[in-house]
């Protein structure tokens, strides 16, 4: 049996906010937006060629409301994997995403903190090998 994990949910205020960041300035692929009726929309997003892909949920609700840009609790909790992180690192700038942090090295690869413009905060990281 093979298993992956094929999506996570991550609350955005709205759709089209998520799709600007995530499709416009991280450079991820829009994988479906498909209409589900009452405000309701599948939308996918994804790096070329991840097998794991975000589901962008519009928060609904005050706990939800809330929730967003804190699905780590404050912590880092995503980590966006590059095989080139100068290249990547330089185009996430250009294209306006705020970095927390100048790149450092550390055991484990070259890393550098940003959070999304929702408050989620993420490591952009070259492991090393």
């Amino acid at each position: 049996m093979t298993q992956n994990l094929a999506l996570l949910s991550n609350l955005v205020p709205d759709y089209e906010a998520g799709i600007a960041f995530f499709v416009g300035q991280m450079g991820f692929e829009l994988l479906e937006d498909t209409d589900l009726g009452c405000g309701k929309r599948w939308v996918r997003v994804a790096p070329a060629g991840a097998q794991t892909a975000f589901l962008l949920a519009k928060a609904v609700g005050d706990q939800q409301i809330a929730a967003i840009g804190n699905q780590g609790g404050g912590r880092v909790w995503l980590f966006l994997q590059t095989d080139d992180f100068a290249r990547d690192y330089t185009a996430m700038r250009a294209n306006g995403v705020t970095f927390d942090e100048t790149p450092r090295d550390e055991p484990y690869g070259q890393v550098a903190v940003f959070s999304d413009p929702f408050g989620n905060r993420w490591d952009l990281i070259a492991f090393k090998r």
